[in-house]
């Protein structure tokens, strides 16, 4: 049994003074109690630390360098992606997960605790598979064996370029599954998995309506019917377009009345929603899986969020291309984003709620149902993720309850970070992972050996 002391805490009760966790051999909280003596390992402050729920682990490599201008009159997602493909199409299994354990680190070093790896790059070049047909799959698994981040696995099924079952194109070659050989690569991910600790597990996940047909979305759904399921959808202007052209009705709007969207659904970005398709997804219970920095930097749009609030729909944080890896960041941009739309200040706030603390009960929650992870609060029975903040900090100074929120999202950033323990590994000390230097050297032999002129 591990001991936490803490002066703060905010727990399932709401915050309370002097808490006491215990943690049992299997990662869970066996115990909670407010008014406690001090005992085993304290600290100042703790939180219930957020799942990630959406990225794309090899994305981080690189970070930062797709930031030139083309020579067509307008950039987007869509030169963007032509630049990660050119990318990807050099990387070998060591290089995606020594990349990926370095991305999994930073987001345990900026507060996550656990991340569901949105992956669906499964192919060699040119698109033959591996001896091992879950050999890329495993290789993000043996990433979270290394940091101990809490995995949920989603491995992406992806058909087809575009709607119409038009022919992958030859950069995207290293994607593409049929549906049998997608049913055999997620049973031995499946198998895979049950390597690394009780808390990581494997979900569902279809890339797109743009890159999967109606029918294939329907045979991956029942491989394993208890499973969450993840899709993009509606992130960009071009691609409701593209759906709305193809099925005659918009993206959102096709899903919800044609499949059986609930609680177990993360519908990724859902960016551009009507009003009526906002009210209709918060109605399903399903989550709306938001990544606001990477939202911002591919010029996306913004999430329509002030209605989606007010209907109650439930929604979680993921960092998606990993190009600035930051909880506090995340939440920043979300709200700032919405600040900015509606010419308001703290709109994703409940009335009389600080709005630190209405984002972070809300992607806690969020982020857990994305994983069905058995988390997101601190709780009897609950996995202790669990988020230690540095009350040294300038900013943390003095600051209670809800304050320390609000001064953490909006006045932070990663330092603020102390401890993160997932499922009750302890897996940053100081501010630092425990084999930080070791992920780093990795990381850095991998990157330069890569060609990174894009």
């Amino acid at each position: 049994m591990t001991t936490l002391w803490a002066e703060q805490a905010l727990i399932g009760k709401g915050w309370q003074n002097n808490v006491r966790v215990e943690i049992n051999q299997i990662g869970r909280i066996e115990y909670i109690e407010a008014d406690a003596k001090p005992a085993g390992h304290r600290v100042k402050v703790i939180l219930p630390a957020p799942a990630n729920l959406h990225s794309h682990g090899f994305q981080r490599a690189v970070a930062g360098l797709t930031e030139r201008r083309s020579h067509i009159s307008r950039d987007n997602f869509w030169t963007w992606r032509v630049l990660i493909y050119k990318f990807l199409g050099q990387l070998q299994p060591e290089d995606i997960q020594a990349i990926t354990a370095y991305a999994q680190m930073e987001m345990l070093e900026s507060g996550f605790a656990s991340v569901a790896e949105f992956h669906y790059v499964h192919q060699q070049p040119g698109g033959v598979h591996y001896q091992n047909i879950a050999e890329l799959s495993e290789r993000v698994i043996a990433a979270a064996g290394e940091t101990g981040i809490g995995l949920t696995l989603l491995p992406v099924f992806y058909q087809y370029s575009g709607c119409g079952k038009q022919q992958l194109q030859p950069e995207q070659l290293r994607f593409g599954n049929s549906l049998d050989s997608y049913s055999r690569l997620f049973e031995q991910a499946s198998l895979a998995i049950a390597d690394l600790s009780a808390d990581s597990q494997i979900g569902l996940a279809v890339h797109s309506m743009r890159a999967v047909d109606p029918e294939g979305m329907n045979v991956v759904r029942s491989i394993a019917p208890q499973s969450v399921f993840h899709i993009h959808v509606a992130e960009q202007v071009k691609e409701v377009d593209e759906i709305e052209s193809h099925y005659g009705v918009r993206p959102v709007e096709w899903l919800l009345e044609n499949l059986d969207v609930n609680e177990k659904w993360c519908l990724v970005h859902a960016t551009h929603m009507t009003e009526q398709e906002t009210l209709n997804l918060s109605k399903t219970g399903a989550v709306a899986g938001l990544c606001p920095i990477t939202e911002s930097n591919l010029g996306d749009g913004v999430f329509n969020g002030q209605s989606y609030l007010r209907w109650d729909g439930k929604f979680g944080i993921g960092t998606d291309s990993n190009i600035r890896i930051s909880l506090c960041e995340e939440l920043r941009m979300l709200e700032y984003s919405q600040r900015l739309k509606h010419k308001a200040r703290a709109v994703l706030s409940k009335s009389g709620m600080s709005t630190g603390r209405s984002l972070f009960d809300a992607i806690t929650l969020g982020g857990s149902q994305a994983l069905m992870r058995n988390s997101g609060s601190l709780q009897a029975g609950m996995f202790a993720d669990i988020l230690v903040l540095d009350t040294d900090c300038v900013d943390l100074v003095d600051r209670v309850d809800d304050d320390i929120l609000d001064c953490f999202i909006f006045a932070g950033n990663n330092d603020m970070v102390s401890e993160v323990w997932s499922a009750g590994r302890q897996v940053i000390k100081e501010g630092q992972h425990i084999h930080h230097s070791e992920i780093t050297q990795r990381y850095l032999a991998t990157i330069k050996q890569l060609n990174l002129s894009l």
